[in-house]
């Protein structure tokens, strides 16, 4: 066998984990590989930021479950993604960056566009290497999709220093993966699984408790059967929208900070919290000492760390959630499937005294929630749903109502705002087939809008409602809450930019809705157009505010559900 290149046994190596897209953008360090990148069997998008190419790779991740895949030069390139890889290792996404580095002679000399890219990365990561031989660069791919793909998912960084890209090796295919450090368990111990089922079984008050975990692990019709068999109520996190339909009677919709009265309210009361692929994070728990205080904990999750972090279970599992799931249905066997009457009853109460609630008046201004409850009637619910950060992001978990997993993507734990226009992109890519609508506000928008160059070049059309406030909305309603309505640093102006004119120059089309008469023709209009990606600028009112609210910090116990509990 002829030798190759470091760079050609990269995309080889690619190609060996079949790889169909990648996102990035080349520069000096990494631009050996972008040469034989150019006959590669898989499609390479060219962002127009590092940190777009890597909320793409993201986006891609989310909506396929397939491992994302980033490129980036050294230096400056390496450190745009690591927002990223943050926001990556924050919400379990399974992606692997690739990172030009200066020659190995020249690392540590702050040669031009060094940086120590592994020790920047290595807490924004779930594992990282640099590559000194190119020996190692098959081996190397092979384990960071390993570890990238299992057990907890997560973003893996491999650096490559210019001169082990153009070293010639001889190829051999990746060997099996041995790793001494790295087996997750992914089978939940019987005993464990007995204790919980037990529990479950004396329950009076038992709630499910679910997030991301059950998305990544596809354990949606696990965790159904389970929801069925048992009779709980289910509550879903902000990452675990979709994991049970939102029309199903026993979901109960998110909890937390901006979480509907009955599914908080329901935890505080639960004397059984079944939390399965959570992590207890503190927008839902407010304070800890103070969450679920009747309830015993069942807490089953693939990472090990997770399990007593915040909350001591008295029912530990580890493993896989829908090995969890499946092995708490095989247990409950043909046990009855308990009543709960009058914990169901207590529930419904809670839902016909605290709906959620909007008023839209006829003549304005358009209220966030009812451009919401259109779209979703007019897409007829059948869209993945990508949002940026902020009021936008909660009313859109709030109203859109999931019926399926992987069709709402956004940023839980980091909170990046931007990541909406590139993370639609990279969803949009790896489900063609789907409409991709990001949902995005105007401070989201402007800091990532650059990307709609490259969906317009690259053919990826998307849909994109900015909900335009003028302002930083998060913000300035927390301002108005505890600052004494002292807005400083959260106005954004109310005139520019002109968005209808900024889409069209950026190769798609522009639309405006200034009243509330407007919205479902601009949304029939959007949805109508399938060749370019649309951007529609909704002028909504800058005063609304997203209720129920729990005050950071606070209990759970105290729940704001309008204006009227200030």
């Amino acid at each position: 066998m002829s030798s190759i290149t470091g760079a050609e046994a990269l995309i080889k190596a690619l190609e060996y984990q079949e790889v169909d897209v990648a996102f990035g953008i080349p520069g000096g360090a990494i631009l050996p590989a972008y040469d034989p990148l150019l006959d590669a069997r898989f499609r390479h998008i060219l962002a127009r930021h590092e940190q777009g190419a890597g909320h793409m790779a993201e986006g891609y991740a989310w909506a396929t479950g397939k491992v994302g895949v980033a490129i980036a030069t050294s230096g400056p390139g390496a450190t745009n993604l690591v927002t990223p890889l943050a926001d990556a290792l924050m919400d379990s996404v399974p992606m692997v960056a690739i990172t030009g580095q200066v020659p190995t002679h020249a690392v540590g000399n702050d040669a031009f566009q060094e940086a120590y890219t592994t020790g920047i990365t290595m807490p924004a990561t779930k594992h990282n290497y640099f590559v000194t031989e190119p020996d190692e660069i098959p081996q190397v791919v092979a384990e960071a999709f390993h570890l990238a793909g299992t057990g907890r998912p997560g973003p893996v960084l491999i650096d490559l220093p210019k001169d082990v890209l153009n070293a010639r090796l001889e190829w051999r295919d990746p060997g099996p993966i041995s790793m001494p450090g790295y087996r997750p368990t992914v089978e939940p111990h019987p005993r464990r699984v007995a204790e919980a089922t037990r529990l479950i079984e004396s329950a009076e008050r038992p709630v499910l408790y679910v997030g991301g975990g059950i998305i990544k692990a596809n354990a949606s019709e696990a965790l159904t059967a389970f929801a069925e068999m048992t009779n709980m109520p289910v509550i879903t996190t902000l990452m675990g929208r979709g994991a049970i339909a939102d029309s199903h009677p026993n979901a109960l919709g998110m909890p937390g900070m901006h979480g509907l009265y009955a599914a908080t309210t329901s935890i505080q009361k639960a004397d059984v919290l079944v939390a399965i692929g959570v992590r207890f994070d503190d927008r839902v728990t407010g304070d800890p000492e103070a969450f679920a205080p009747f309830a015993k904990v069942i807490h089953a999750d693939i990472d090990p760390a997770e399990i007593g972090k915040v909350r001591v279970p008295e029912v530990p599992i580890v493993g896989d959630a829908r090995r969890i799931l499946e092995a708490l249905c095989e247990r409950w066997g043909d046990t009855p499937t308990p009543e709960l009457r009058k914990w169901w009853q207590t529930i419904r109460e809670w839902q016909e005294r605290h709906p959620l609630r909007f008023e839209q008046q006829p003549d304005g201004p358009i209220k966030p929630q009812y451009i919401l409850t259109r779209l979703r009637e007019l897409v007829d619910g059948d869209a993945i749903v990508v949002s940026g950060v902020g009021q936008h992001q909660m009313w859109a978990s709030q109203f859109w109502g999931f019926e399926k997993p992987r069709r709402w993507i956004n940023s839980g734990g980091l909170g990046t705002m931007g990541f909406a226009v590139p993370a639609a992109i990279g969803a949009k890519a790896g489900r063609p087939d789907k409409q991709v609508i990001a949902v995005d506000g105007d401070g989201c928008f402007q800091m990532t809008v650059q990307e709609l160059l490259t969906a317009s070049v690259e053919q990826i059309p998307i849909k994109v409602a900015v909900f335009n406030n003028a302002a930083h909305g998060m913000v300035r309603q927390w301002q108005r809450l505890f600052y004494n309505e002292r807005f400083s640093g959260s106005n954004l102006g109310q005139h520019l930019p002109d968005y209808v004119k900024l889409a069209e120059a950026m190769g798609c089309v522009g639309l405006r809705a200034d009243q509330p008469e407007d919205v479902d023709g601009v949304i029939s209009r959007m949805l109508e157009i399938d060749d370019r990606s649309v951007v529609v600028e909704f002028k909504v009112d800058r005063d609304e505010m997203v209720f129920p609210m729990v005050p950071a910090g606070g209990s759970n116990d105290i729940v704001l559900t309008g204006p009227e509990d200030l």
